[in-house]
């Protein structure tokens, strides 16, 4: 049986800060209940269909424009009412949405995690808790470079360039400073046990309310 209104955790930070690994931590923690589910904003990368990969490639992807937030605000808002939504699916390697859809049914709690989680108002006025991931930036580019290495096929040099002339002037601009609308900020990212640890006292306390 679900709450009367979910609880919505959004958690947002800097590229490669370690905000899904938080969120998944969370995730992992109470899935046996099955009272938990995740919204990564990522998949909400607005559709480019329309353009040819040259293209694609060009699209500044750490700009708040870059993402289809009516449509991230419309399904989460299907969840607080108790309805299943089919959220898209983003493939990094094509620069767009996936053909496949994600089935997420309405949950407890429903954590949210991304760039501009905090930085968008019609997502961070729907959140009941806000988490602020604060990672050092010579930290999080070393993780982002061997994670699209690995697993987005990307050219070093490409990497390199995004991260000096988009990643890091967007962040300074619409990231760095959503960080004054955290209820939590958490240092260190996924090594902080300790936050993670009050994090899941936390949540365990909301469903056995």
């Amino acid at each position: 049986m679900l709450l009367k209104k979910p609880i919505i955790i959004g958690i947002a930070g800097g590229s490669a800060s370690g905000k899904t690994t938080i969120a998944q931590m969370l995730y992992d923690s109470f899935e046996k209940t099955k009272s938990v589910t995740i919204i990564r904003e990522d998949d909400y990368y607005k559709d480019q269909s329309h353009m040819a990969f040259e293209d694609r490639v060009k699209t500044n992807y750490d700009h708040p424009f870059a993402f289809d937030h009516d449509l991230m605000e419309s399904q989460i808002k299907d969840l607080l009412n108790g309805i299943t939504i089919n959220k898209p699916v983003y493939d990094f390697t094509v620069h767009n949405r996936s053909e496949k859809i994600e089935v997420i049914e309405p949950r407890d709690v429903i954590i949210i995690e991304g760039l501009f989680v905090l930085e968008e108002k019609c997502i961070r006025d729907l959140l009941d808790i806000k988490i602020y991931v604060d990672t050092p930036y010579d930290v999080r580019f070393i993780r982002r470079m061997t994670r699209d290495i690995k697993e987005r096929a990307r050219q070093l040099d490409n990497i390199i360039n995004q991260w000096l002339n988009t990643v890091r002037v967007m962040h300074e601009e619409f990231v760095e400073p959503s960080k004054k609308y955290a209820n939590i900020i958490i240092p260190e990212g996924a090594n902080n046990k300790v936050a993670i640890d009050l994090l899941i006292t936390k949540i365990d306390s909301i469903l056995n309310q």
